[in-house]
C-alpha cells in the first residue's frame, strides 16, 4: 500500500491532477472495476457509507489487486483513524476539521513517532501480520496520506491555523457542507460558495499544500482542475453505475 500512496505523492509533487470516486457499496468487485478503469484512487466512505473496519478489509484488498489507491474516509477524529490504517488503507480522509487542535489530533492518530502518537502494533494487516520488519513498517507507515476536509465557516475562520499544522498532505474542500454552512444548501456553484472555495485554494497554494474537492459533474470537475485542484473526487460508484444504467437503457429502447 505504501507504493500506491507514493505513486499519488509523486503525481501531486509534479503538479499533476489525480482523480477517483467515492465508494458507497461494500462489494470489492466495484473497487476492482474502478482500479481497472484507470482511476488513481478510490475513497472508501466510512462517513456516508455502510462500511465498517471488517468490510473495509476486503475493499482494500480489491484496491490492491487492481492497483488503485485506497483512501478511507472516517467519520470523526479518533481511534478509527489508526484502525483503518492498520487494515491497510494507504490514506485517511477526515471530515469536518474546524480548528488547529482537531488537525493536530488527526495527524497524531495517523502518524507514528516522531510525527504523531498512533497506537503501535505490528500484528496488523498493514504490517503483513508481523512478517514485515517492524522498523521498516513504522517508518513506511508514516508515508500514508493524510487528507483533512475543510467544509464550514468555522474552518474558514481558523484556516490559517489549520494549514500551519505539519503533516497535512491534502486539504479537501467539501462543497456541499460548505454550501450548507453559508445558508445555500446544495448550491455548490453559487458565487458565494465558489468564492470561499477559491480562498481555500489560494491559501493552500501559498503553503504548498495540495487541494482536493468533490464534483458530481464532469464540467465542474474540469473547472476546479483548471483552478489548481489536484485531488479530484468525482461522484460515487453507485451514481456512476446509475447513470450508466440509465444511458444504456435509453440507448437500448430507442
Amino acid at each position: 500500500m505504501i507504493d500506491l500512496a507514493k505513486k499519488l505523492r509523486t503525481k501531486l509533487a509534479k503538479g499533476e491532477a489525480i482523480a477517483g470516486p467515492f465508494a458507497k457499496t461494500c462489494d470489492p468487485a466495484f473497487v476492482e472495476v474502478v482500479g481497472r478503469s484507470g482511476f488513481d484512487f478510490i475513497i472508501l466512505d466510512g462517513e456516508h457509507g455502510p462500511q465498517n473496519p471488517y468490510s473495509l478489509q476486503n475493499l482494500i484488498r480489491g484496491a490492491e489487486v487492481s492497483g488503485v489507491c485506497p483512501i478511507v474516509r472516517v467519520d470523526t477524529v479518533g481511534e478509527i483513524i489508526s484502525r483503518v490504517l492498520d487494515i491497510g488503507a494507504a490514506g485517511v480522509q477526515i471530515p469536518q476539521i474546524t480548528t488547529r487542535a482537531e488537525a493536530e489530533a488527526a495527524i497524531a492518530y495517523a502518524k507514528f513517532h516522531p510525527q504523531g502518537e498512533r497506537g503501535v502494533c505490528r500484528y496488523v494487516r498493514a504490517a503483513n501480520y508481523s512478517s514485515m520488519d517492524k522498523f521498516r513498517y513504522f517508518q513506511e507507515a508514516n508515508e500514508n496520506l493524510v487528507i483533512l476536509q475543510l467544509e464550514g465557516q468555522k474552518a474558514l475562520q481558523n484556516m490559517e491555523e489549520i494549514l500551519s499544522v505539519p503533516g497535512i498532505d491534502i486539504i479537501f474542500i467539501g462543497p456541499y457542507d460548505l454550501s450548507q454552512s453559508l445558508g445555500l444548501t446544495g448550491q455548490v456553484t453559487h458565487p458565494q460558495v465558489e468564492g470561499k472555495m477559491r480562498e481555500i485554494i489560494a491559501a493552500c497554494k501559498q503553503r504548498g499544500i495540495a487541494v482536493g474537492t468533490f464534483s458530481d459533474t464532469i464540467e465542474n470537475a474540469r473547472k476546479w482542475r483548471d483552478a489548481g485542484v489536484q485531488y479530484l473526487s468525482y461522484a460515487a460508484d453507485v451514481g456512476i453505475f446509475y447513470e450508466a444504467c440509465v444511458s444504456k437503457y435509453q440507448e437500448l429502447m430507442r
